[in-house]
């Protein structure tokens, strides 16, 4: 970068401060392949905002050679993970190339810019090892996103972050805040503190952290031996880091992260309280808020939909709907064969596949399933779609079992391919947005937001997101859910007799029944979710409660 780093436009007033929002990855649009679910498509509404407001926010990622990965069907129409290599002639080589040490060795990093009027997105340096002058396995540190092994996945973290850093300054980017979005970005407070003598209050001046989930898998450890030896730490002090992992028996990357921000936000108000009930046991932690999670408009609303809303027109609503229905049909025609029914009431499961969001609740009761759809008074049609982490052989069992098991059913499939295209053409496409998270577990789960955006409406666990929003029967269908802390066995049962019920009496025949009252509920959720759960609303959060806390 031949001038110090200039953003592209002039910045909005109200949001002057320098902030580098570092993430693993970025949904910002289809073309570029370097996310894998809803923290992805968070981080890119977030920009896509960011941009819109003129906020002074810079984004940092990692350039994934091979992104998440291409979810492909073996012959028999199961899932087979595919890995191909991306190449992008739309970002822009900076000439910034630094140099940090991982495991011993040098890497070197290159550095490319996602400019604004690409995607309409706040600028995104993605950083790459893939160099000729690295090794073959420091190369392969960008080459997939979350890889399985644990020394790559450590290497990852630190080419983010403390690369990330060098890149700001050798860009001559200063931010104010530095803004973890999940804990892997957490190197880059070690290599502030390495400059800075090890005064953590001055770091946390600067740092800010958000948690995503309550689950295991998404609060990274580490064994200290490993922490040690990959250079993570930049020279920080064993009594330091022991002071950092107190209460803990390794490295426990959500704890530091805590324990190194002078704040730090859940992304639900729900989840703000399971967060503070979950860390409470350990001292010396940030306060931990919230800013509820959302999502960027413009990016993923139909016009027509919305204009339709506007005007309080429910038979333009109606039709516009049914012309979305039919896009999406012709995409489960192309993968499926099966020919779906625009008229017909229509429920979609779709996110990323993870045991607590329980995809296949439906198929507990197959002959209920069955009988609801096959029936021809009345009838509703299913379609899940999601993709499972590539080695959660459990989460692909249960996207096979879908598969299976609707095969032989005309109106009952499953689609591959869930990346940002697709996910507008279900949520744009469905009439029910089926959420089933067992209660408490999901931090957020925006995907129901954009649907709502799109005349979709919510049937769901009160948990995340939505216990800010549903009312049901109003704007939503809300599945009462029992004690959280009971068996997972009787929570299952429970709720799936609670959304077999409001599916045969509340939705089938309010929308079969009652057009009229379901377009109003359309409507409603339309409107609400469009004024609460924006993203240009949580953008401004991020600026009014997270990057000024303790600022005055």
């Amino acid at each position: 970068m031949k001038a110090p780093f200039a953003f592209p436009y002039s910045i909005n007033e109200k949001y002057q401060r320098r902030v580098a929002y570092f993430s693993c990855e970025f949904a910002t649009h289809q073309p570029l392949k370097i996310y894998s679910g809803g923290l992805g498509f968070l981080a890119g509404s977030h920009m896509r905002s960011a941009y819109d407001l003129r906020q002074a926010v810079v984004g940092v990622g990692l350039l994934w050679k091979y992104g998440y990965y291409d979810q492909n069907r073996n012959t028999d129409g199961t899932l087979v993970p595919q890995f191909r290599e991306k190449n992008y002639n739309f970002l822009d080589d900076t000439g910034i190339k630094v140099r940090l040490h991982v495991f011993g060795q040098e890497v070197a990093v290159k550095a490319y810019l996602l400019h604004p009027e690409t995607f309409g997105t706040a600028p995104i340096f993605l950083l790459s090892t893939d160099l000729p002058e690295n090794s073959p396995e420091i190369r392969a540190i960008t080459h997939k996103l979350y890889d399985d092994n644990k020394l790559i996945r450590l290497s990852q973290y630190m080419v983010l972050g403390i690369g990330g850093a060098k890149v700001l300054e050798a860009a001559g980017f200063d931010p104010e805040v530095y803004h973890l979005n999940e804990a892997h970005p957490l190197p880059v407070a070690f290599h502030l503190l390495s400059k800075n003598g090890y005064n953590l209050e001055d770091l946390k001046h600067k740092l800010v952290f958000t948690t995503h989930t309550p689950e295991d898998a998404g609060n990274e450890r580490t064994d200290f031996d490993l922490i040690n030896r990959s250079g993570l730490l930049c020279g920080a002090s064993e009594t330091l880091v022991h002071q950092l992992c107190a209460g803990a028996s390794n490295f426990n990357h959500t704890l530091v992260a805590l324990r190194l921000s002078h704040v730090s936000n859940a992304v639900s108000k729900l989840h703000g309280e399971v967060a503070r009930d979950m860390w409470k046991g350990y001292p010396d932690i940030c306060p931990i808020t919230h800013v509820t999670n959302a999502q960027n408009r413009p990016y993923w609303q139909d016009e027509e939909l919305a204009a339709a809303v506007a005007q309080k027109d429910f038979t333009a609503l109606a039709a516009r709907k049914r012309a979305l229905k039919v896009r999406l049909f012709e995409e489960v025609a192309d993968q499926t064969g099966k020919i779906l029914d625009p008229d017909v009431l229509t429920i979609v499961w779709a996110r990323r596949f993870a045991g607590y969001k329980r995809a296949n609740l439906l198929l507990k009761d197959m002959a209920r399933l069955i009988q609801l759809s096959e029936r021809e008074n009345r009838p509703i049609q299913v379609i899940w779609a999601g993709k499972p982490y590539p080695i959660d052989h459990e989460s692909i069992r249960v996207f096979n079992e879908i598969h299976h098991a609707t095969l032989p059913h005309r109106r009952l499939t499953i689609l591959t391919g869930y990346e940002l295209s697709l996910s507008k053409l279900v949520k744009q496409g469905s009439d029910v947005w089926l959420n089933t998270p067992r209660y408490s577990r999901e931090a957020s789960g925006t995907s129901g937001m954009t649907a709502s955006m799109n005349a979709s409406i919510n049937c769901s666990i009160a948990d995340g997101w939505m216990a800010e929003y549903g009312t049901h029967g109003e704007n939503a269908f809300i599945i009462p859910h029992i004690d959280h802390n009971m068996p997972i066995e009787m929570q299952d049962a429970n709720d799936l007799q609670q959304l077999y019920r409001i599916i045969e009496n509340d939705i089938v025949n309010t929308y079969y029944g009652q057009p009229q009252k379901w377009w109003q509920m359309a409507s409603k959720a339309m409107t609400e979710v469009t004024k609460l759960f924006n993203a240009d609303r949580m953008a401004d959060e991020y600026y009014t409660k997270i990057y000024a806390h303790g600022q005055d």
